[in-house]
């Protein structure tokens, strides 16, 4: 199967590891390329493409491997994949390239639940130490004078903006965005379906009916269509001797003739794989679980004593005076804008010490997404934190990131 290699993203790739095998008086190369993009775009899948016309080998780590529960065992394998490289240039005589998958899923940072270990500091500071100093990297415990061969690193991911920010500053790493446009996902798509016999033209009439899908949505659907023939399969033999036929048989494997891969079968399974999507990001059946269980929580608090200067809350908070903790129509209006736009809401807290180094901390709840609900917590939240700082956060939750930081409240009470 011939396999359709973005043109851009060959010559990004190229010219990387090339530039790092060069040796050019007084031009400082970028030892880590990283490229990022949205999820399902075939980032990994484009490399081994690349790797494979240019006969580079690759060694690889993985995004699950930069954590371990022993301290610093993560940043001693990537120094030692790295001169493992380093010494399979020497002895084959070829390039070879050190690949880091999914980087920001393994050392970054998403949002206040995303715990920073000493790992992950490592982690970073390795890779900064090893892009600073390419042909001296050491392991843990030992010396070695001789310097090694430069060893170009590629690494993928979804968002950059999670990691930390001197690791993937100019100089130390390059950036490609990867998004590919309708003629290389024309080219994808139909290197995906060569086999089946689908013209240039229906591919293109598949691509533009899902133009918003990522390049595994199609890899995905050619999957599904042998869906068919597997559930016929499974009936013809019976459920109770299917694994006796699939795993302990005497009779060959199964044979299955080739399914229907006309191009209105095609959308119409296909249109069924985005009915399925669409179910999963409506469900958000976490947030109404714990919705609930907060409420829970709130109600099994004990009562506050009502005082001339408190009122009762109906969550379980001592509130302070109603001007204390009373909203205004601009941040709810604010509110309601992010909500509309898709995005969630959360708050989060800090003291006056603290406020000057940055260090705020979430105020315990998770991301709202219902305006009634972030209005009411937002009070409790005001009442809870009198005489700090408290701010509403806006998240956008297929991004993974933030859209809005405003201080809603201050030390001196004003709102």
């Amino acid at each position: 199967m011939s396999y359709y290699i973005a043109p851009r993203f060959l010559d990004k790739i190229a010219v990387h590891i090339t530039k790092n095998f060069l040796n050019l008086p007084g031009v400082r190369v970028p030892l880590i390329l990283g490229i990022h993009g949205r999820k399902g775009e075939g980032k990994t899948f484009q490399c081994e493409l690349a790797f494979e016309k240019m006969g580079v080998e690759v060694t690889l780590i993985s995004g699950g491997e930069l954590e371990s529960p022993d301290a610093g065992d993560p940043a001693r394998l990537i120094r030692l994949r790295y001169r493992e490289t380093a010494e399979l240039i020497k002895v084959r005589g070829k390039m070879c390239v050190l690949m880091i998958n999914d980087l920001d899923a393994g050392a970054g940072r998403f949002d206040e639940g995303t715990q920073y270990t000493v790992n992950t500091q490592l982690v970073n500071a390795t890779l900064m130490n090893i892009a600073d100093n390419p042909t001296d990297v050491q392991l843990p415990g030992s010396y070695d004078s001789n310097p090694i061969r430069r060893v170009p690193i590629i690494v993928t991911g979804n968002d950059f903006s999670t990691l930390y920010a001197p690791l993937i500053r100019d100089g130390r790493m390059e950036k490609f965005y990867w998004e590919p446009n309708r003629d290389d996902k024309v080219g994808i798509v139909g290197g995906i379906f060569a086999p089946d016999g689908l013209s240039k033209r229906e591919v293109e009439q598949l691509v533009d009916t899902f133009p918003n899908q990522s390049i595994d949505f199609f890899s995905a659907l050619r999957s599904q269509i042998y869906d068919e023939q597997i559930r016929d399969f499974i009936h013809k033999i019976g459920y109770e001797r299917i694994s006796l036929r699939v795993v302990n048989s005497v009779e060959g494997p199964p044979e299955f003739k080739k399914p229907d891969f006309s191009l209105s079968h095609l959308i119409e399974s296909g249109h069924f794989m985005v009915a399925e999507q669409k179910r999963v990001e409506n469900s958000q059946l976490v947030d109404e679980y714990n919705r609930l269980n907060r409420g829970r929580n709130y109600q099994a608090a004990p009562p506050p004593i009502e005082t001339p200067t408190t009122q009762p809350s109906t969550n379980g908070f001592r509130q302070q005076p109603a001007s204390n903790t009373h909203i205004s129509l601009e941040t709810q209006e604010q509110i309601r804008q992010i909500l509309s736009q898709g995005h969630k809401v959360t708050f989060e807290h800090v003291d006056e010490r603290r406020f000057r180094t940055g260090a705020w901390q979430s105020c315990g709840t998770i991301h709202i997404d219902a305006e009634s609900d972030a209005i009411s917590t937002l009070e409790s939240h005001l009442a809870e934190y009198n005489g700090e700082y408290v701010r509403l956060v806006g998240i956008d939750p297929k991004a993974k990131r933030r859209v809005v930081e405003t201080i809603i409240q201050r030390p001196n009470g004003k709102n």
